[in-house]
């Protein structure tokens, strides 16, 4: 039952927005030498001999090529005979091997980052290794937010096709488990504790936080910025202008303080440190764990894997450290660029004129069970009562600091190595945002950004 709901323009009006995504980068390059490429092949049966031959390849990370795009590669090759070999780097090695190859001049046709104006200056360097897409037809009707966060100096280079809105990271949790114990939704941390120790107390654990892939758990730290930004307005823009710094702002230490208090307190179970993100949906449909960090699509991702858990067995609410009661929402998210240096610019140029087609953007959306919309206008929504419930419950939004804070992104990876030896104890919550700040100058140095002069 597809119901067409054009709720995308009415999102954007509510205010500004920005995301994660998924994983972002880790900076330090030594390791790519050792990484191994996964090749994923798009296999394919053509009805008719090929026009050309001719193979783009794609370096993407772990989670950013969802298996429709798989397909929409089949038929692009079959309509085209143009084949795409795309290649799956693991998210925590991701950005060595991106790194080491646009350095070396051996890059992929196509390779994926996360956009966002810092990242795609500083890590990919897209004015040198990118071509520009400004004048593609497509352009004109991606989300201009989203097209802003992969834009320099007026020129467009990346493709963003994800679910920037509905893409949000967000608390999922078990409204079964909470009706049982009687618990309602958290307003304040104070409340999310109570309820985490209830479940706890009930023997289910509490939040399934996968610490092993080296970015997840990073995401409760600078999701919630329009949190930090609404305790102090203008932050975002006095951090970008170096006129303060994350250690300073006594909400944030807050927050890192609190994070460090529901693992010590045994929220996120005895495995934390080794869950994974791809086994997410088993674990959350298996009810021993009753809250989760993942996307308002999360249910129909859990019923998509396990049939027999209905996707409205999920509700969802924001992040509640700090006593966060704001939407965090971000335009920034995986996206496609072409490299410049590449023999099969024109071949790259009509693999992305053919995803950004409207029914192929339509099937995409139809058949990705993590997105709820696409950054794109004109295509058919469809909201589960739960979703809606959500956007009606959270009607003021704000960026992410991933994307309104100059130089956090490109560390993410770093990031999470600093929450992880918070979590053992190896660093304080002090630290960890000494060393943000730290890795912010350096980045803003080499950048030569005026305001750290």
């Amino acid at each position: 039952m597809k119901k067409f709901v054009y709720l995308i323009l009415a999102v954007v009006l509510m205010g500004v927005f920005a995301g994660c995504g998924s994983a972002t980068p880790e900076t330090n390059v030594e390791k790519a030498a050792e990484t191994v490429v996964v090749e994923k092949e798009a296999e394919v049966t053509a009805t008719s001999e090929p026009q050309e031959s001719v193979t783009l390849t794609y370096l993407a990370s772990q989670e950013w090529i969802r298996d429709a795009e798989m397909e929409l590669a089949k038929q692009f090759e079959a309509e085209t005979g143009i084949h795409i070999d795309f290649q799956i780097v693991p998210s925590d090695q991701y950005f060595n091997v991106l790194t080491t190859k646009l350095n070396t001049g051996e890059a992929t046709d196509i390779f994926g980052g996360q956009s966002g104006k810092t990242d795609i200056k500083v890590l990919y360097d897209v004015e040198k290794n990118a071509v520009p897409l400004t004048n593609e037809e497509w352009v004109q009707r991606m989300d201009p937010l989203s097209v802003d966060q992969v834009s320099l100096n007026d020129e467009v280079y990346g493709l963003t096709i994800w679910d920037t809105t509905g893409g949000s990271w967000v608390i999922a949790y078990n409204k079964q488990i909470f009706a049982d114990l009687g618990l309602s939704v958290p307003t304040t941390y104070e409340e999310f504790k109570a309820i985490n120790q209830a479940i706890l107390d009930a023997g289910i654990t509490p939040i399934y936080e996968p610490v092993s892939d080296g970015w997840h758990h990073v995401l409760w730290f600078p999701e919630i910025g329009p949190d930090y930004e609404a305790a102090n307005p203008g932050l975002a823009e006095a951090l970008n202008a170096n006129e303060t710094k994350f250690a300073d702002v006594p909400i944030m230490q807050e927050a890192l303080q609190q994070l460090q208090e529901m693992y010590e307190l045994g929220y996120f179970g005895e495995d934390a440190l080794s869950n994974t993100f791809a086994d997410t949906e088993k674990a959350m449909a298996s009810g021993e764990y009753a809250m989760t960090v993942n996307r308002l699509a999360l249910g129909e991702q859990v019923e998509a894997a396990y049939p027999e858990v209905s996707a409205d067995t999920f509700g969802y609410f924001v992040m509640p450290l700090a006593d966060n009661q704001i939407w965090n929402v971000n335009p920034a998210a995986p996206s496609k660029f072409i490299y410049s240096g590449s023999k099969n610019i024109d071949a790259a140029k009509a693999y992305f004129e053919f995803l950004t087609r409207p029914e192929n953007l339509q099937y995409f959306l139809d058949n990705e069970p993590a997105f709820t919309m696409l950054s794109f206008e004109g295509l058919g929504v469809e909201l589960s009562p739960e979703q809606q419930a959500f956007i009606n419950t959270y009607t003021k939004q704000g960026t992410v600091y991933q994307t309104a804070v100059n130089y956090v992104n490109p560390q993410w990876m770093d990031i999470g190595q600093d929450l992880t030896a918070m979590f053992t104890d190896a660093a304080s919550p002090e630290d960890v945002l000494k060393n943000i700040d730290q890795r912010r100058t350096d980045m803003a140095e080499a950048a030569e950004d005026p305001a750290w002069k």
